[in-house]
């Protein structure tokens, strides 16, 4: 059974860092495509970043290219999602999802192309 899981949020002051970890399992991370989405209260969930574990191909919503990281570890079977100068209006609820293709790119980062989604983390920026 494929499943991924969130973890790594919390409380965060403005300026801060944090890592998110999605860890992976029922599959290898050799071809999927793991995506980061995040849902602020109020909000629609939007795009943050993907990275192809088939050829490490990543991407990122244009208002968050310069401050977030995507990475991933084989080895655990864990993709990480650095963030970095963190705003308060990056406080939402971070999810990881599972894109059976190998595609990460502007035309691929979208929800209805995400087949498995982890239960999500809660980061909060605020001081």
């Amino acid at each position: 059974q494929l499943q991924v899981v969130e973890s790594g949020g919390g409380l965060v002051q403005p300026g801060g860092s944090r890592r998110l970890s999605c860890a992976c399992s029922g599959f290898a991370l050799d071809y999927y495509t793991i995506g980061w989405f995040r849902q602020a209260p109020g909000k629609e969930r939007e795009r943050v970043s993907c990275i192809s574990t088939s050829n490490g191909d990543t991407y990122y919503d244009d208002s968050m290219k310069d401050r977030f990281t995507v990475s991933v570890a084989p080895a655990n079977n864990t993709v990480y999602l650095e963030m970095t100068r963190l705003k308060p209006e990056d406080t939402a609820v971070y999810y990881c999802a599972v894109d059976l293709l190998p595609f990460c790119d502007d035309d691929s980062l979208r929800e209805e192309k995400y087949e498995i989604w982890g239960q999500g983390t809660q980061v909060t920026v605020s001081a």
